[in-house]
């Protein structure tokens, strides 16, 4: 059966999106990402050299646009303005490449999204023909004014950004998978396997993680055991749990037939 994770009309096998900051060096980076099964990277491009300083290691060598579909994402942005800016730049030096993910932070403090210029961002990018995933807050009537723009995708935070505090609020992941009309992926917070099963059980279309990864004390063990748990994660959620039953105990083996 096709369980495929689709995005702006294409098609995707893996639903565990791999960020490519904070490791040791690009050949870690690699070796992450082939164990995640990951299809979808995300690139900070004010941090990470994909053809902007070209006497440095470039990421292009390392995991090649032939290979994987690059994310271009804001990380460092806290205003509309630097947001477009740098996707722009993206689109240029990723040969006219639409995908991306906007974020525009809040702080330096907590990275919480600052969901006004979000919104401010996420219009003149739609308008300019870019297909936007969009990382914001756990606010379902964001998140649906966010769809409603013409976003692709919507991202909300499970906790914050690097904090690896797991979902922290599964009600509100759930009013807003089952209000969209787009992939619902869950962004930032993810700190072990247990929390991208959770996400997944919960119906999201996927998880999106960096610093889970990289952070681990075996970024590439880590990697693996998070696509683990992705697709149980999703087989779980096709599956269709039991009912929760409150002081109902019910026997797992027969109770006919007992000897005695």
């Amino acid at each position: 059966m096709s369980d495929a994770l689709v995005i702006a009309g294409k098609s995707y096998q893996s639903r565990l999106l791999v960020g490519t900051g904070k490791y040791a060096d690009f050949t870690q980076t690699r070796a992450a990402i082939d164990a995640s099964g990951a299809e979808i990277i995300t690139v900070a491009i004010r941090r990470t050299n994909i053809g902007q300083n070209a006497n440095e290691p470039s990421l292009l060598d390392y995991l090649p646009p032939s290979e994987f579909t690059y994310l271009p994402n804001t990380a460092g942005c806290y205003s509309a303005e630097d947001a477009v800016r740098t996707l722009r730049l993206a689109r240029e030096l990723l040969d006219d490449h639409r995908l991306v993910k906007l974020e525009v932070l809040g702080d330096p403090n907590t990275l919480y999204p600052n969901v006004m210029e979000t919104i401010a961002a996420a219009k003149t990018l739609v308008k300019e023909g870019f297909e936007v995933m969009v990382y914001t807050s756990d606010d379902p009537i964001i998140a649906k004014q966010l769809e409603d723009i013409g976003c692709v995708a919507v991202m909300p935070l499970a906790s914050l950004i690097g904090s690896g505090m797991g979902i922290l609020n599964p009600w509100n992941l759930q009013i807003i998978i089952e209000s969209a009309n787009i992939p619902v992926l869950v962004d930032a917070g993810v700190g072990c396997a247990s929390d991208a099963a959770i996400a997944m059980e919960l119906g999201c279309a996927g998880v999106l993680m960096n610093t889970a990864i990289a952070a681990a004390r075996d970024p590439v063990l880590m990697a693996g055991a998070m696509k683990k748990a992705v697709e149980a994660g999703r087989e779980s959620f096709l599956a269709g749990r039991m009912a929760k039953k409150l002081y109902s105990a019910s026997p797992s083996s027969p109770t006919t037939g007992m000897i005695g």
